[in-house]
């Protein structure tokens, strides 16, 4: 496996693994079949985990700290706070006082059974706090050796600049796929400026841009991709134009279509790691892949141009899901 460097302070495995799906979002969860695609992923070079404590309401967590300690691999594991919500409940509040910011990790490094966060994310902006009062907070977790370095989510360009002025910000997680481009207009050229590394989320467009969805696909209880604009039946077949021409260069050039997915976004910055999830290891298998592939430039400007053309119909979120993007 490659490696990529976010900031310059911090090197991953060129592909990670986002590991959300593993709890909850994607349907009924299986510690088994997680921890087998855990396992693998780690034979195949993977060093980069994603995680969150609002993930299974800590599940999550929990999983990856037995993972862990039966692993002998050296990870990078990257988790999050700011999201509050109840068990099994998709409404959330954001939380990102200095209090519940120290509350919340050393909460999850319990969970993790570890005594260091590798990188350690505001999962979602709680307006309610300036931003220069958190950094302030988790630069004093830094200073303690509870966490490593710091990350923010989906948080707009001078929000940005404004936490990295009171302490170096490592990376910037934000959703960006073929289907999800906003982030090219001010948030990757200040990633780039600033020596931010950017850490893309849903790089398959929530498995969307791999092909195996369209209008009949009947999701699991418990899927939240049933309420999502971009899902809703009335959008997939719009939607699905996208997919069949990332269908058609995967076909001329042998690969599949999350290939050419995943191979695109790499392509978009040495800066950039990608953390696509899943729970199964024949997808992992193939993600990992994507690494070793490469468009041309000409490629890339096809797919970009083709797929705006067909036109991508609904929002990333509802609106419960978009609290605390700060776009």
């Amino acid at each position: 496996m490659q490696t990529r460097t976010l900031s310059n302070s911090l090197t991953v495995s060129a592909v990670g693994l986002g590991c959300m799906g593993m709890s909850e979002f994607y349907g009924p969860r299986d510690d088994v079949a997680s921890t087998e695609v855990l396992h693998r992923a780690a034979e195949l070079g993977v060093t980069f985990f994603d995680s969150a404590d609002t993930y299974g309401s800590g599940h999550n967590e929990e999983l990856l700290g037995r993972f862990l300690a039966s692993s002998k691999i050296d990870a990078v594991i990257a988790t999050k706070f700011g999201i509050r919500r109840k068990p099994g409940e998709y409404a959330r509040t954001l939380d990102n006082s200095p209090e519940y910011a120290r509350q919340a990790c050393e909460a999850s490094l319990k969970r993790l059974d570890r005594d260091y966060i590798d990188l350690y994310y505001v999962h979602r902006l709680d307006r309610s706090y300036p931003v220069e009062d958190v950094m302030g907070e988790l630069a004093l977790l830094v200073e303690e050796g509870k966490i490593g370095h710091i990350g923010l989510c989906e948080v707009s360009a001078a929000t940005l600049r404004r936490a990295h002025a009171v302490h170096p910000v490592t990376a910037l997680q934000t959703e960006y796929s073929l289907w999800s481009r906003d982030v090219e207009a001010e948030i990757l050229p200040t990633c780039h400026q600033l020596g931010i590394g950017f850490v893309p989320y849903s790089p398959l467009g929530r498995g969307f841009l791999a092909g195996i969805f369209d209008q009949t696909t009947q999701f699991e209880d418990g899927d939240f991709r049933v309420g999502l604009p971009r899902f809703a039946p009335e959008n997939i077949q719009q939607n699905q134009s996208a997919v069949d021409i990332l269908k058609t260069m995967a076909l001329e050039k042998g690969w599949t279509p999350a290939q050419v997915a995943l191979a695109w976004v790499l392509s978009k910055g040495d800066n950039i790691v990608p953390i696509p999830g899943t729970r199964q290891v024949k997808y992992l298998e193939q993600n990992v892949q994507a690494a070793q592939l490469t468009l041309t430039k000409a490629e890339g400007a096809h797919l970009e141009d083709a797929i705006k053309a067909a036109g991508i119909k609904g929002g990333r979120y509802t609106k419960e899901g978009m609290k605390g993007v700060d776009a």
